[in-house]
């Protein structure tokens, strides 16, 4: 009799959960055999993509698949197997003066998942996303074969998997560079802005900077709507620090991290208590602008310093809704979208705009065009779908799209960009939902 591998599996949204079989392997040999005795088959790194882009009828876990093959100390070249998490690259990176070159708002990220994405950060504007430092990875294809892809070799296969969602395999191992830094720490500078116009005027005039990213209020309407606050950071030089950093500078002390023990009752999330916590973080910052250092965990990965923190939007869940619009029509379709949201009254508790640069062409599948993106939590009720509908309208209306790795809803027109992925081997249900609508 065979082993029932069948489990109740969702993402950190906690929407859909769906029950399908998940197996995890750390033998090349056992995932070949797994691939070639499943019709339909989809990779899954740490759960961390927010719908149901990992999710399928057969899921492969990576997380057995979570060792270091190689690091050059040299040259700030990792070599891993494909579940080692961002989070495991750092803590051997950082203290040996090395950080990833492009990184997503959590850590914990597989390698595997960041290439399938083509996860984007920050500094976007300044330095794409992650498949511009990845130099090969290996990849199991619909037959079992493992092949080695990168830019001279498999190239096609090599584009088609970069951005290109676990639909062309299983990637089992990567090799990608990373960025000299001489401290842990970022120097910071936050600057509060009134409305849409002054964020926009300010991401304009902060282009020069590696890395910026503001938060928006997304219930302020009127003369208000845009509300925010932009934080733009350099990583500082050890010259540059305070004293009581700059003796250690690669070395954080460890923090606390409190874990959210339980789903919150679905009554704690509504408009009200998202406009007052709004409007706190707003007035949390007195002055118009302020400059200091943090370190790269609090600039970065505000949201992992609370364990399980998914857990505040109960257990119906939440999706997260992210788009992009052309940078010509940026201001206005950001104004449309704000405007809508108001009006929905669904707001977000985290609300964060960023500005992405011109986009590798080769890396054709991946989601970023130059423009604007921005990135919202809604909790799941009855009235989201109808927002998201007419969200979808706008994004469409502007000439945008929707972002895969966050996507669990929104229509077929925006999702359904990817090209040259070609096996049906490897499906996943969010593939499935975009080929049905499209039929």
């Amino acid at each position: 009799m065979k082993p029932n591998f069948t489990q109740k599996v969702t993402n950190w949204g906690n929407f859909p959960v769906v029950e399908k079989e998940m197996r995890s392997e750390d033998s090349f040999k056992k995932i070949k055999e797994f691939v070639l005795n499943h019709n339909e088959v989809i990779a899954r790194g740490n759960g961390r993509c927010y719908g149901d882009a990992s999710l399928g009828e057969t899921i492969f876990s990576t997380k057995k698949l979570n060792k270091f093959i190689s690091f050059d100390r040299l040259n700030g070249i990792i070599e891993c197997e494909s579940g080692v998490l961002l989070s495991d690259v750092l803590e051997i990176s950082v203290p040996q003066g090395y950080f990833l070159y492009v990184t997503p708002g959590t850590k914990f990220v597989s390698v595997g998942g960041a290439i399938a994405s083509d996860v984007h950060g920050k500094n976007h504007h300044a330095e794409g996303c992650f498949s511009e430092y990845v130099i090969e990875f290996k990849l199991m294809t619909e037959n079992g074969e493992i092949i080695n892809c990168s830019r001279e070799e498999n190239s096609e296969k090599f584009w088609a998997t970069i951005g290109g969602m676990g639909l062309t395999g299983i990637i089992l191992t990567a090799k990608f560079k990373l960025k000299n830094i001489e401290s842990a720490y970022i120097r910071q500078e936050s600057i509060k802005a009134d409305n849409l116009d002054e964020i926009f005027k300010l991401f304009d005039e902060s282009e020069s900077w590696t890395y910026t990213v503001a938060w928006i209020d997304c219930l302020q309407k009127g003369k208000n709507i845009g509300r925010s606050i932009l934080m733009r950071g350099e990583h500082a030089f050890q010259h540059e620090l305070p004293q009581n950093l700059s003796k250690t500078p690669l070395r954080l002390k460890k923090k606390l991290q409190p874990t959210v023990p339980f789903y919150f009752p679905g009554f704690v999330l509504n408009a009200l208590t998202v406009k007052i916590f709004n409007w706190l973080y707003y007035k949390k910052q007195s002055k118009k602008e302020v400059k200091n250092f943090i370190d790269y965990e609090t600039f970065f990965y505000p949201l992992d310093a609370i364990n399980e923190w998914n857990k505040i939007y109960g257990k119906s869940g939440f999706i997260q809704y992210q788009m992009v619009i052309p940078k010509e029509a940026g201001k206005e379709g950001m104004k449309r979208i704000l405007e809508t949201i108001a009006k929905s009254g669904n707001g977000s508790f985290l609300a964060v705009l960023k500005l992405f640069g011109k986009n590798n062409p080769e890396a054709y599948n991946s989601f970023p065009v130059e423009g604007y993106t921005l990135a919202l939590d809604f909790k799941v009720n009855s009235k989201l779908k109808k927002l998201v509908d007419e969200l979808d309208g706008i994004v469409q209306e502007f000439g945008g799209r929707i972002y895969l790795t966050k996507d669990s809803m929104s229509r077929s027109s925006l999702t359904n960009y990817l090209k040259n992925i070609r096996s049906p081997k490897f499906v996943s249900l969010q593939h499935k939902r975009i080929l049905n609508n499209n039929s």
